[in-house]
């Protein structure tokens, strides 16, 4: 499955009020890695940045002047996102402001164009309840450099949250671990078996169509009592047809 981090920043704290996206970052995981492909897009937001906002992100107004509007980067950005699991810190916020923007489109909500959406605030406050769960708090608590970031940036933003899920899910790798472990024992052992077995020259004895006839006939009152067909049914019927012809 292919994740996507997503981070925003915008004009300022409510859509409802009219503010705009200015700035779009994606990351992308794949196989428990921040990879080098991203999208990264400033936006103009055809409004005034609140002083505020200003503060946080540092993005002005004369910086955005030249950037493009959302219509015109919608299709690339829509583009990079489809199908994947979106993971965002505090979700409820980003959704907003782009289910907003893609309205203004006539266009359907983000959640439509991806597989799910992963809440990671939710997640931080499921692991660690009664503590601050914001990014810098969980960088600071998971041992994830952020000495970098001095003012907040989407891309940035996106990248460091992409190390923070990494770590917050750190022991779903070692289960894929032992999965992977696990599968690899059964098949050398199944393996061993086989070979072992092709040792002593076994006779195959094969049912006749009267035994295969009569374990179906069974199998059809269990999946009456049960009212749902069974795959031995169908592999038996199967069979039989062979052994018939």
């Amino acid at each position: 499955m292919r994740y996507v981090v997503l981070d925003t920043e915008t004009t300022g704290l409510e859509w409802r009020e009219g503010h705009r996206i200015i700035e779009i970052g994606c990351v992308e995981l794949l196989n428990r890695q921040v990879t080098s492909n991203h999208f990264h897009q400033y936006i103009n937001p055809q409004r005034e940045v609140d002083a505020g906002a200003f503060e946080v992100h540092g993005i002005s107004n004369d910086m955005l002047a030249d950037k493009p509007v959302f219509k015109e980067v919608v299709s690339a950005f829509l583009k990079f996102i489809e199908g994947a699991v979106l993971i965002i810190h505090n979700a409820p916020f980003d959704l907003g402001f782009l289910d907003y923007e893609l309205s203004l489109l006539n266009l359907p909500s983000v959640k439509t164009y991806v597989a799910e959406v992963i809440d990671s605030l939710v997640m931080a406050r499921g692991l660690f309840p009664g503590k601050r769960n914001n990014l810098d708090a969980l960088c600071d608590r998971l041992g994830v450099r952020n000495s970098h970031r001095t003012l907040h940036g989407a891309l940035l933003d996106a990248e460091i949250l992409g190390e923070v899920y990494l770590a917050m899910t750190r022991g779903q790798e070692q289960l894929l671990s032992l999965e992977e472990y696990s599968s690899s024992f059964l098949q050398q052992e199944c393996h061993t078996t086989v070979n072992s077995l092709a040792a002593f020259n076994l006779i195959e004895l094969k049912a006749t169509v009267e035994e295969l006839t009569l374990h179906h006939a069974y199998l059809k009152k269990l999946e009456q009592e049960a009212k749902l067909e069974s795959l031995w049914s169908q592999r038996i019927t199967s069979q039989s047809l062979q052994a018939m012809s």
